[in-house]
C-alpha cells in the first residue's frame, strides 16, 4: 500500500443507520491518526475509484435486496461492461453491510458488491462483514468486531497509517472538534421576509424549502421543496408512493426547546463550518422554532451512540458523565441498546433523563435525527377520483418491554387531524414511483396484498373497472389476508362488489377474490394458502402471461408467497423444484415479479 494513502470510506444508507457506522469507523481512525474521508456514495464520482488506495463501502440493503438510492448511480457505473477484469487492480477494500436477516435477501447489496468488486481486481482488506438487526445489539453487535478486526489488519499492511499502533488512541477531549455546522443568529428587527402572512401556502412552502435545505443531514430525497400540499391539485398513477412530512406535537417542541435553553423566536441561518453559504443571508433566514419543528425529529425517533458520546463532554454531574460514557463504550452496547433502541427512547426522553448536560445548539442540529418524510402506497386511481388522493394507514402503536405506550409519528398524527375542522391544515406532500408500475389493461394480474398490502390494489381494481368500460381487460385475481372477518376486513364492500355481478374480479371473467383470515379459525389461515387453494386458477392465469404483484409485510409473507408460487409451477407443470424456481427467476427478469414490502 502507498505510504500516503488516506483511509476513503464510502456509504449508502436509506434510514441513516450506514452513515452512522461509516462516521463512526471514520472517527476511531482519526482517534488512532489516519487520514479519513467519508462521503456519501452518491456524492463520489465511480469513475475516480480506481484512484484511491483503501477503501471501505458502508452499506444497506433497503426493502427485497435492493440498493439504497445514493448508491444507483455508483453500482451501474460498477456494472458496465466494458470495464476490465484488471480495471481496480490495486484498490483494497472492505465491506461492511447493514441489514435484517428477517428478511429474504439478507445483506444482498453487501454480498452482490464485495463481489464484483473483487471480478474488477480489487483486493480484500478483511472479510465482508455483515451487521443484522435482529443481532441483540442491532447491526453494531457484529460492527465493533469487525471494526477492531479492520483496524488491527490495515495496520499490518500499512503501519504508516497509525503512526503510535492500532491500539494508541488520542485522548477524547483532545479529539473532541467543533461541530461540522455552524449557526449564524440575526437580529429580528432586520431580518426581511418575502412573505408577511404565515398562513400563506407559499410563505409555508418556502419555509420547509428553507429548512430542509439548511439541515445538515441527508433527508429522504433531494426535492427540499414539496410537489404540493393536499388540498391542491395533484397528479399520479397507480402504483404511486406518496411521503408526507408528519408535523411533530408543539407541546413536545416547546418542551425541547425549554430543556435546552433555546430561543424560540431567533432568527438563524445553519450552514457547514468553514464555508461561505448564501444561507447566511439574513434574507432566508427563520424562526429557530420554526427549523426544530420542520427538521428535527425530537419526540419521536431514538438518537445514537454517538449522541451519548457527546452528551457525556457536556454532563456537569459526574453520575451522569459516568454512566453517557459507559453507554457510548464497546462494554456498554447492549445495555444503550436495551435503554435507547428496544424502548425507543427520544431525544426529548434522553435530555431529561440527563439534566445536568447542556450541548450547543450546533450539536444538537447535528446529532438529532432527522425528521423523515413517511411513505406510503397511493390506495386510489386518479382516474376514478380527480384532484383526490387516498391513503390506507394502520395506526402504529405499540408497548415497549418496561411497558412505555408509543405511537407512529405520522399515522397517529394523521389519524389525530379532524376532517371537520381542518382547515388551517396543510399537509406536505410529495410523489415519486414505487416498486409496482402501472399494468397495462391487457396484462393478467395476481395480486397478492395482505393487511395494508392492499392499498396499491385499490388503485388497480379501480383503474381497471374504468378501462373495461373503454374496452376488453385481462382479469385479475386477488388474494387479501387479515387476521379476523369483522375486525379489519379492510375495504370489504370495495373487494366483494368488484367479484360479483362480472366485475373485474369476479370469476365469470376469469379472475377471483379470495381472503385468508388467519385468526378466525384454531389453524391459521394467510394468502399463501389460499393460493394453493387456487392452484389450477393461479397456474392458468400463469400461463396467459400474467404478472404477479405483492404488497404488504416485510417479514415473512414475500417469502412465504414465492415459495407459494414455486410449489403451484412443480405442480401443475410436473416439473422439479429447482425448475420451478427458475420460472420466477425468469418472471423476475422480464419485468412480471413485483414486491413493495415494508417493515
Amino acid at each position: 500500500m502507498d505510504d500516503k494513502a488516506k483511509l476513503l470510506i464510502l456509504y449508502a444508507s436509506q434510514t441513516g443507520n450506514a452513515m452512522d457506522a461509516a462516521e463512526r469507523l471514520g472517527r476511531e481512525a482519526e482517534r488512532r491518526g489516519c487520514p479519513v474521508a467519508v462521503i456519501s456514495t452518491d456524492e463520489f464520482d465511480a469513475s475516480s475509484l480506481r484512484d484511491e488506495k483503501i477503501v471501505v463501502f458502508v452499506v444497506s440493503t433497503t426493502g427485497q435486496g435492493d440498493p439504497p438510492d445514493s448508491l444507483k448511480v455508483f453500482w451501474r457505473k460498477l456494472l458496465q461492461r466494458n470495464l476490465a477484469k484488471d480495471w481496480l487492480e490495486g484498490v483494497n477494500y472492505a465491506v461492511f453491510g447493514l441489514g435484517d436477516s428477517g428478511y429474504q435477501k439478507y445483506n444482498f447489496v453487501a454480498k452482490k458488491l464485495d463481489k464484483r468488486l473483487s471480478i474488477l481486481g480489487a483486493t480484500a482488506i478483511i472479510e465482508r462483514g455483515l451487521g443484522d438487526d435482529q443481532h441483540p445489539s442491532g447491526y453494531e453487535g457484529a460492527l465493533d468486531p469487525w471494526m477492531s478486526s479492520f483496524l488491527n489488519t490495515l495496520y499490518e499492511k500499512n503501519p504508516k497509517l497509525f503512526p503510535k499502533g492500532p491500539d494508541f488512541v488520542i485522548p477524547d477531549m483532545d479529539f473532541m472538534d467543533r461541530p461540522k455546522i455552524e449557526i449564524v443568529h440575526h437580529d429580528a428587527d432586520k431580518v426581511v421576509s418575502r412573505y408577511s402572512n404565515d398562513a400563506d401556502l407559499r410563505f409555508i412552502e418556502m419555509q420547509i424549502e428553507r429548512a430542509r435545505s439548511m439541515f445538515p443531514g441527508k433527508l429522504s430525497h433531494d426535492k427540499k421543496r414539496p410537489d404540493c400540499f393536499l388540498k391542491m391539485i395533484i397528479e399520479y398513477e397507480v402504483g404511486d408512493v406518496l411521503e408526507i412530512l408528519p408535523g411533530q406535537d408543539p407541546a413536545a417542541i416547546d418542551a425541547f426547546i425549554q430543556r435546552c435553553n433555546l430561543n424560540a423566536d431567533a432568527y438563524i441561518t445553519v450552514h457547514p463550518r468553514g464555508t461561505e453559504n448564501q444561507l447566511c443571508d439574513s434574507k432566508i433566514s427563520m424562526k429557530l422554532r420554526t427549523f426544530v419543528e420542520l427538521t428535527m425529529d425530537v419526540a419521536s425517533a431514538s438518537p445514537r451512540r454517538y449522541f451519548f458520546e457527546v452528551m457525556s463532554y457536556f454532563a456537569s454531574a459526574e453520575h451522569e458523565k459516568e454512566r453517557l460514557q459507559y453507554f457510548a463504550s464497546p462494554e456498554g452496547r447492549d445495555d444503550l441498546y436495551q435503554y435507547n433502541q428496544k424502548e425507543r427512547r427520544t431525544v426529548l426522553e434522553v435530555l431529561e433523563d440527563f439534566p445536568s448536560v447542556q450541548m450547543p445548539f450546533e450539536w444538537l442540529v447535528q446529532l438529532v435525527p432527522p425528521l423523515k418524510t413517511r411513505a406510503f402506497s397511493i390506495s386510489s386511481s386518479h382516474s376514478v377520483h380527480p384532484n383526490q388522493v387516498h391513503l390506507t394507514i394502520n395506526v402504529v402503536s405499540w408497548t415497549t418491554p418496561f411497558k412505555r405506550k408509543r405511537t407512529g409519528l405520522c399515522s397517529a398524527w394523521l389519524a389525530g387531524l379532524d376532517p371537520e375542522n381542518s382547515s388551517g391544515v396543510n399537509i406536505p406532500a410529495w410523489f415519486h414511483k414505487g416498486s409496482l408500475p402501472p399494468p397495462p389493461p391487457s396484462l393478467p394480474l395476481i395480486l397478492i396484498g395482505p393487511g395494508t398490502g392492499c392499498a396499491p390494489f385499490r388503485g388497480f381494481v379501480e383503474e381497471r373497472t374504468l378501462q373495461s368500460k373503454c374496452g376488453p381487460t385481462a382479469p385479475i385475481l386477488f388474494f387479501f389476508g387479515c387476521r379476523n372477518k369483522d375486525d379489519d376486513f379492510l375495504y370489504k364492500d370495495f373487494w366483494l362488489s368488484h367479484s360479483q355481478n362480472g366485475g373485474v374480479l369476479s370469476e365469470d371473467r376469469g379472475g377471483g377474490f379470495y381472503v385468508a383470515f388467519s385468526r378466525d379459525q384454531p389453524n391459521k389461515v394467510y394468502v399463501q394458502h389460499k393460493m394453493r387453494e387456487q392452484s389450477n386458477r393461479v397456474w392458468n392465469l400463469l400461463c396467459e402471461g400474467a404478472a404477479i404483484y405483492v404488497a404488504g409485510s416485510s417479514t415473512k409473507m414475500p417469502a412465504d408467497v414465492m415459495s407459494a408460487f414455486e410449489e403451484i409451477i412443480s405442480n401443475e407443470s410436473g416439473v422439479s423444484s429447482e425448475a420451478a424456481v427458475g420460472w420466477i427467476r425468469e418472471l423476475e427478469k422480464a419485468g412480471k415479479y413485483y414486491v413493495e414490502a415494508w417493515s
